[in-house]
């Protein structure tokens, strides 16, 4: 049955709206919030490395397959409204995209590595940014951040069709910064100065009196010593008392 050109005008309104939506609006919504792993870990955060929970037993859902895989998404938080999920997976951010794009994909994996339940003695966590071998410009490649962030991430459900399902965004995540070990202003960065000035004119008196002392010691050998220039020669007079010899033997005829 045919729609008349009144009805057919009423649907391109809809219709066009629908071609207009921006990538992900029709994504299933999970309620889970990636955190950063509640584990005691020493390097929980690093200068380019963050740690997470997995997202255990968070995938279950009937649309969703094992063989889907599933990426984590990390952005940078101010970048967080301009993520769109791609339709492919070949147009996947990849980490030297992240200072023009401001985000990229990473970590692939499936719902049978986050599995329900208990972990049990195995310690499963995420860490982000961990590959120091693979090129940045590889396609899933986990390398290390390039800042302190703050970063932000969530993750994405997708199949050959294009995006499936995805999570919350976390919270935000600042990496350790190297200048971190600053003076601290105020009494004790000025007591400190104090200290060193006076350790300074220390070690400048003791300096002084070590150089008088070697000069002293040097003048004193050097001058009760009496040292021959070059070209200085030193004769010897031999004398020969007459009665240290013998007369010569008289020879018998």
């Amino acid at each position: 049955m045919g729609f008349s050109g009144g009805q057919s005008g009423l649907l391109m309104p809809p219709l066009l709206l629908l071609t207009c939506l921006p990538l992900g609006m029709g994504l299933e919504h999970i309620s889970y919030v990636p955190q950063l792993s509640s584990a005691t870990l020493a390097a929980k955060l690093t200068q380019t490395t963050f740690t997470l929970e997995q997202p255990r037993g968070q995938f279950s859902h009937l649309n969703i397959s094992d063989f889907d895989p599933i990426w984590l998404v990390v952005a940078r938080s101010n970048a967080i409204q301009d993520v769109t999920a791609p339709q492919r997976v070949e147009d996947s951010p990849v980490p030297a995209d992240l200072p023009k794009r401001g985000y990229y994909l990473t970590l692939m994996a499936n719902r049978a590595l986050y599995p329900g339940g208990q972990p049990g003695n195995q310690l499963r966590v995420l860490r982000v940014g961990n590959d120091t071998s693979c090129s940045p410009k590889t396609r899933g490649c986990n390398h290390p951040l390039p800042g302190p962030g703050p970063y932000r991430v969530k993750f994405l459900v997708m199949n050959d069709r294009g995006p499936l399902a995805e999570t919350e965004w976390s919270s935000e995540t600042r990496l350790q910064q190297a200048e971190a070990l600053q003076a601290t202003p105020g009494p004790r960065s000025a007591g400190a100065l104090v200290i060193i000035a006076v350790l300074s004119v220390l070690l400048a008196v003791v300096l002084t009196a070590l150089l008088a002392l070697l000069i002293y010691t040097c003048y004193d050998t050097c001058g009760s010593t009496p040292i021959s220039g070059p070209g200085e020669s030193v004769f010897m007079r031999r004398y020969n008392p007459h009665h240290m010899f013998s007369p010569p033997a008289v020879r018998g005829s």
